[in-house]
């Protein structure tokens, strides 16, 4: 299967969350195929140093506005959209208790803000969900098939049901307003504008490994993710932005390992001696992620390039220079 370029020169592209970690890479891709880009951001967990490469670029735009509180009055958004991308929402561990209300905000309203411009625009619209749909997952790798087992009031629940929402709210919008519309389910990614404080596993053991501090497993460090480097992520993104595909469509990689080889690599990696040590788990914390990529590969031709040392090396000097 190959899916041929559908957004490039000429076509307008709305991307909310576009100066955070993944988006603003996104950003870079369709500017790259000539795009038209508006990037909203609030900046609770983006920041425009993602971005300010691109800040004298006439194809790119940055507005900053609160997607929850509605698209605001900016000659950047007065025409209309070919494709809006809904990004937005703080994604980390840390802000599932720092911003809880945010996160329902921006995965309720916001996405029903984002759907009425999409089908007023005649727009394809792709919303970002997650592998965190699936909660503690019962089935191993998760096929799209699986509705989940996913705590609705625990301490993660906040961006889990928002999610899930966000994937029902686009569903029916598909179905009942014929809204041109895509769900990609990103499971977990890595690589270089992740923030130091992110409390996600591999940006907390980089920042320790670099400073030489012990490196903090939660647990018993058994637990399991597969890793994903953020270039295969923005390929499979935009693959499904340029199908006709509805979804969902897991996009990862099969790379799995347990959090104490993942700590173990990247110490070895940023030649630290730093020790691993083990803290106690939080609350609904996944004993297992690995995402079935069937569906990607059937109907989008979708692989990962990118092998799981080559991604942290990079990711490991782009902390690097940050950290000086």
């Amino acid at each position: 299967m190959k899916v041929a370029p559908r957004f490039g020169s000429g076509h307008r592209v709305l991307v909310t969350g576009g100066a955070g970690f993944v988006p603003s890479h996104l950003v870079d891709a369709l500017v790259g195929r000539g795009c038209e880009v508006v990037a909203l951001d609030n900046f609770v967990t983006g920041s425009k140093d993602n971005v300010a490469h691109l800040l004298d670029n006439p194809s790119f735009a940055l507005v900053e506005a609160d997607i929850s509180d509605g698209l605001p009055a900016h000659p950047a958004l007065a025409e209309p959209f070919d494709a809006v991308l809904h990004m937005a929402s703080p994604a980390s561990p840390t802000d599932f208790e720092k911003l809880p209300v945010e996160i329902l905000r921006v995965g309720s309203a916001g996405t029903l803000h984002l759907l009425e411009r999409a089908l007023a625009d005649g727009a394809r619209f792709l919303m970002a969900s997650t592998s965190e749909a699936y909660g503690d997952p019962k089935e191993h790798p998760q096929r799209e098939t699986y509705w989940g087992n996913v705590n609705p009031i625990g301490v993660r629940a906040v961006y889990d049901e928002a999610k899930r929402f966000s994937e029902a709210a686009t569903m029916a919008y598909h179905r009942s307003k014929g809204l041109d519309a895509a769900i990609v389910r990103i499971f977990n990614t890595y690589g270089p504008r992740m923030r130091p404080d992110d409390g996600r596993a591999i940006p907390t053991f980089i920042s320790q490994a670099l400073r030489g501090e012990p490196i903090t497993v939660h647990g018993t460090g058994n637990q399991t993710r597969s890793i994903c480097y953020v270039d295969d992520l923005v390929r499979g993104i935009l693959l499904l932005l340029d199908s006709t595909e509805t979804g969902p469509i897991n996009c990862g990689t099969e790379h799995e390992m347990s959090m104490r080889q993942l700590a173990e690599t990247i110490v070895s990696l940023c030649g630290s001696s730093s020790e691993v040590t083990y803290i106690t788990r939080s609350a609904d914390d996944p004993e297992m992620r690995r995402p079935d990529l069937t569906l990607a590969r059937e109907l989008l031709g979708y692989e990962p390039t990118v092998a799981p040392e080559d991604g942290l090396r990079r990711t490991i000097d782009h902390f690097r220079a940050r950290l000086g």
